[in-house]
């Protein structure tokens, strides 16, 4: 088993590795294999809504997922294949997570959802002080779409600091960490060999009919 945790900051060794790194090592020694995957600190193209990767029409290079392939985007869907579960970690800007990491998420999810549907996962925020529970929640909504079983812990995944590698001091978020992998550990252990559950045809409707 494998779990792909994410980091969503521009600080490649900042507080959310920090905290990201309390769960890789937990679950190591909950003998699953853990990878940490920064996104880096160059730009990441939100969706344009073009539709282009439902085409079902190949692309004239050859690469799949999104449109775009200027960007880290498509190279980390092809990581969420190989995952068993996911772990999206982020720094709180303005009470929301790093608006990269929204747009990798959206265009991944969208383009190649089938690399994350019904994998567990879970949303860590990492803040200086106020805004955690939002960006949380924010995190949360496309995974739920996804169908993805969210694992939680003994408090919200929440973990505080400002200077790098400062939230190694907060005691409480470190255990949240570490009680998080514990959880998910025992979910992978106990869906390794369940069926996935058959999946209907979507019916979307609206406001209007």
């Amino acid at each position: 088993m494998k779990v792909l945790l994410i980091n969503g900051s521009p600080r490649k060794c900042g507080n959310t590795f920090t905290a990201l790194s309390e769960i890789a090592k937990t679950l190591e020694k909950e003998g699953v294999d853990a990878e940490i995957a920064w996104i880096g600190n160059k730009p990441v193209r939100g969706c344009i809504a073009c539709g282009r990767c439902k085409s079902g029409e190949p692309y004239p290079d050859g690469h799949k997922g999104c449109v775009f392939n200027d960007d880290i985007c498509n190279a980390m869907s092809a990581k969420f294949e190989e995952a068993d579960a996911l772990v999206f970690g982020s720094p709180v800007y303005y009470g929301q997570p790093n608006g990269t990491l929204l747009c990798l998420m959206q265009r991944a999810f969208f383009s190649n959802g089938d690399a994350v549907r019904n994998k567990p996962t879970a949303a860590v925020a990492i803040c200086r002080r106020g805004g955690a529970t939002a960006a949380l929640q924010t995190l949360l909504m496309p995974m739920q779409i996804m169908n993805m079983p969210i694992v939680t812990s003994q408090y919200w995944n929440i973990a505080y600091g400002r200077e790098e590698g400062q939230a190694v001091q907060d005691l409480e978020g470190m255990q949240t960490m570490r009680t998080l992998a514990h959880n998910l550990a025992r979910m992978l252990r106990g869906l390794s060999n369940e069926p996935l559950p058959e999946r209907e045809v979507i019916t979307q409707t609206h406001f209007i009919r």
